[in-house]
C-alpha cells in the first residue's frame, strides 16, 4: 500500500503532463462508472458523465491530502461563467467557461440524444452514439476528440451490460454472472492490469473489497480511479 502512497503522485503528473484530451476514467466501488475526466490549459480538471453533464470541476488536491481520496478535486477559485439570456433555451443556465476553457452544447436542432449535451471542452469536440446504435449505450459518450469509447451491448452477460467496453485501445472486463455475487459486475481488468476482490467466502470485514490491483492506474496516458 506505501507503494501506491508514492506512486500516484507521479502517475497524474505524468498523465497531466502531455496535455491529453482524457486525463481520468472513475469507478465508484469498481463497479459503477462514475466519470470522465479532461484537463484545461490552467491544470483545471473538468468531470462529465458518460451521457454528456458537467458533473465538478477543480483543481488536483495537494499530494499529501491526495492519497485516500482518489480523484477528489479541491475547488477552483477563479472565474467561471454561465449561459445567460443571450443563449438558447438549452444552454440557459449551463456553464459556459471555466477560466479560459470554453464549454458549448448541442442545440434543440440536434438529433434527440444530443439535445442539451456537451458538444466541446475547449478545443476538444464531444459525439455520442444515437437512437440507431444498441439500446445499451444510446445516448452514451462516443468519442473525445480522437479518442473512441465503446459499451458493453444488450446481448452481452447482464453483469455488465451497458458498462464502460474500451477507451481508445484499452479494454476493459467485468466479472460477470458466473462469479461470485458480491464481486459480479466489478472491474475484472483494465488493459493488462488486473483486479480481484474479497468475494462472499472470505471474512465478513473484507467482502466486496478490492484483493489486488492499484486504485489509480495510469494506463496509456489516462489514470484510471477506483474508489
Amino acid at each position: 500500500m506505501l507503494r501506491f502512497f508514492f506512486s500516484l503522485p507521479l502517475l497524474l503528473i505524468t498523465a497531466f503532463t502531455y496535455s491529453q484530451e482524457l486525463s481520468q476514467v472513475a469507478f465508484s466501488g469498481g463497479t459503477t462508472f462514475s466519470s470522465f475526466a479532461f484537463i484545461t490549459d490552467q491544470q483545471i480538471i473538468i468531470k462529465i458523465s458518460d451521457d454528456g453533464k458537467v458533473l465538478e470541476w477543480g483543481n488536483e488536491l495537494q499530494a499529501g491530502r491526495y492519497y485516500n481520496s482518489p480523484g477528489k478535486l479541491q475547488q477552483y477559485m477563479g472565474r467561471v461563467d454561465y449561459y445567460g439570456t443571450e443563449a438558447d433555451s438549452i444552454s440557459k443556465g449551463k456553464v459556459k467557461s471555466i477560466g479560459t476553457c470554453m464549454l458549448t452544447y448541442y442545440g434543440a436542432y440536434e438529433t434527440a440524444e444530443k439535445i442539451g449535451k456537451l458538444k466541446s471542452i475547449g478545443r476538444v469536440s464531444l459525439d455520442y452514439y444515437t437512437n440507431y446504435e444498441n439500446s445499451a449505450f444510446k445516448g452514451k459518450l462516443k468519442s473525445a476528440g480522437y479518442t473512441m469509447f465503446s459499451y458493453y451491448a444488450s446481448h452481452e452477460n447482464e453483469a455488465f451490460v451497458g458498462k464502460l467496453k474500451s477507451v481508445a485501445n484499452t479494454a476493459l472486463a467485468y466479472y460477470s454472472t458466473f462469479d461470485d455475487k458480491l464481486i459480479k459486475g466489478k472491474i475484472k481488468s483494465i488493459g493488462m492490469y488486473n483486479y480481484s476482490w474479497y468475494s462472499s467466502f472470505d471474512s465478513r470485514q473484507f467482502q466486496g473489497g478490492l484483493k489486488s490491483g492499484t486504485l489509480a492506474q495510469n494506463i496509456n496516458g489516462v489514470v484510471y480511479i477506483i474508489w
